[in-house]
This record gives structure tokens, sequence and C-alpha cells, in this order.
């Protein structure tokens, strides 16, 4: 690994762990370790997976105008679901935060970290890696061995419609407010598989 690579790494992983809780810490790096764990197995850099796994929630603890006000550095309007719903923009927040306090670049990182709640179109590999690694780290409820060995056993685009449709469904079913597009990203994504 290059040595400003692990600086970097190093950087935000302190950044995160001084910003959120000790559970949501703990999650990041469940998170990072499972995005190498995926990125590896696609033949991805494991470095840019460990990244934006590690800082991917560095902004989840902010306050509701600091993460609007950061939101709103990448360019993009907020609308009207995330001002009802700003926790939802801590990606977007942490992504601007990537960008403009650790000098990174990389518009994979970037995209990965700002979407890995609710997903887009044309997500690149890595932003998938995220999205996957975010919702089946071992921490998370369902996810047992076997479920992550059935699910790693699978193509990189397989595995994150299965892990799309099945975040959607969990939001659907427990009554939450469904993030605007979110069907059609997942009409979108199947049909690429076909």
């Amino acid at each position: 690994m290059k040595t400003d690579m692990l600086k970097l790494i190093e950087e935000i992983e302190a950044y995160t762990k001084a910003n959120v809780k000790a559970k949501r810490f703990d999650h990041s790096v469940r998170v990072a370790q499972m995005c190498t764990r995926i990125c590896r197995q696609n033949r991805i850099d494991e470095n840019l997976g460990y990244l934006a796994g590690i800082g991917h929630d560095m902004c989840k603890d902010m306050k509701d105008q600091d993460l609007i006000k950061t939101a709103l550095k990448d360019g993009n309007p907020v609308i009207p679901f995330e001002l009802k719903n700003t926790g939802i923009l801590h990606g977007r927040a942490a992504s601007v935060l990537m960008k403009e306090k650790f000098g990174i670049n990389d518009e994979d990182i970037l995209q990965a970290v700002a979407v890995h709640t609710s997903g887009s179109f044309n997500m690149c590999d890595l932003a998938k890696i995220l999205f996957i690694a975010d919702k089946i780290e071992p921490g998370r409820p369902q996810s047992t061995d076997q479920y992550r060995a059935n699910l790693l056993a699978m193509p990189l685009d397989q595995m994150f419609v299965s892990v799309f449709e099945e975040n959607y469904e969990f939001i659907k079913k427990g009554g939450y407010e469904i993030y605007p597009d979110t069907e059609k990203m997942l009409e979108y994504y199947k049909e690429k598989l076909n």
C-alpha cells in the first residue's frame, strides 16, 4: 500500500472515530472490512474499498442544519424528501468532506460515499460494493455467516440487485417513506442483469 494512501486512511479513520458514536465507528470498521473483501473478490483496489467504508458514515452524527449545509456544497439541490429525512444526507455530506477536507478527488470513492443510502442510477462498482457492505456487514441482524456466504458467491451485479431489492422490501414493509425513484432504480438494475 502506498504511504500516502495509508496516511489518508489513517486520517479518515481518526476523523470518523472522533466524530461518531462508538457503535457507529465499529459499524464503519466492519463495513470497511466487508468492502475490502468484496473488492478483493472483484479485482478492485482494496484500499479504495476500505477508505470508502471507513468514511461512509463520518457525518452520521452531524446536526441537521450542518448536514444540509455541507451536502449542498456538492452542487445538487436538497430535495423535499431529504429535508424531511435529513439523516439521509450524511452520505452526501461525507463525500463533500472527503473532497474538501481530505483532498480526495477519486470520483468512484466520492460517488460510493454520496449514494450509499439512497442508491442512484449508473452506480460504479465501488458504489455497489459500499452499498452492499453497509447492508450485510456482520453486525446487521440478518447477516449470518450463511447469508453472507450465499451473497458473496454471486457475481457483483447480481449481489447488488439482491441486496438492493431486500433493502427496498425492508423499507416498504417497515412503513418507512421510500426515497424517490427507488422502484425505478431497482427495475433499471434488474433489466441490466438480463
